[in-house]
Parts: structure tokens; C-alpha cells; sequence
């Protein structure tokens, strides 16, 4: 089955609402994107506060998550302007 096979089994106004929805989301998704890496910068630094010297909280119910996310480590403190790891225990850089 090609494409245009697959597009012609669905009526018209289905195609048609897919199409307005992705004209509504289309200029937002930017946006969107962008706020949640915003809010996953902001876990991060949550996540890793207490031992980057900042009082944490929540520490307690975070450190158990910190194993799941320190692939992700490297790509948040570059992001966040650190050159190198703050840490002398995760090897990063």
C-alpha cells in the first residue's frame, strides 16, 4: 500500500482536522520545546543541588533519581555554562 492509498481510506474531515490541528501547534511547538527543556534544566538542578552546595530540601527523595539521570549530566552542565564536571566523583569531561 503507498501513501496516498493509506491517506484516501480516511474520509475527508479527518484529514481535514488533522490539518488544522497541525496549523494551530505548528508556531507553538518551538515554544513548547523550549519550556520543557526549561523545566527539565530546573529538575536537573534540583536533582543535583546538594552536591553542587546548594541547600536542598528535597534531597532526600532525589537521590535516588540522580543514578537514572547522570547520562544526561554532561549535556545539562554544558548547557548551563560549566566547562568542566563540578564533580570530582562523576567522569564526564
Amino acid at each position: 500500500m503507498t501513501t496516498d492509498n493509506i491517506e484516501n481510506t480516511q474520509p475527508w474531515w479527518q484529514r481535514f482536522v488533522a490539518g488544522l490541528n497541525e496549523f494551530y501547534h505548528a508556531p507553538y511547538r518551538q515554544t513548547m520545546a523550549r519550556a520543557a527543556r526549561d523545566e527539565e534544566d530546573f529538575f536537573m538542578l534540583l536533582m543535583f543541588a546538594e552536591s553542587l552546595g546548594i541547600d536542598n530540601p528535597a534531597s532526600f527523595y532525589t537521590l535516588e533519581l540522580q543514578p537514572l539521570f547522570l547520562e544526561n549530566f554532561h549535556e545539562w552542565h554544558t548547557r548551563m555554562g560549566m566547562d568542566r564536571c563540578p564533580f570530582d566523583h562523576v567522569g564526564c569531561c
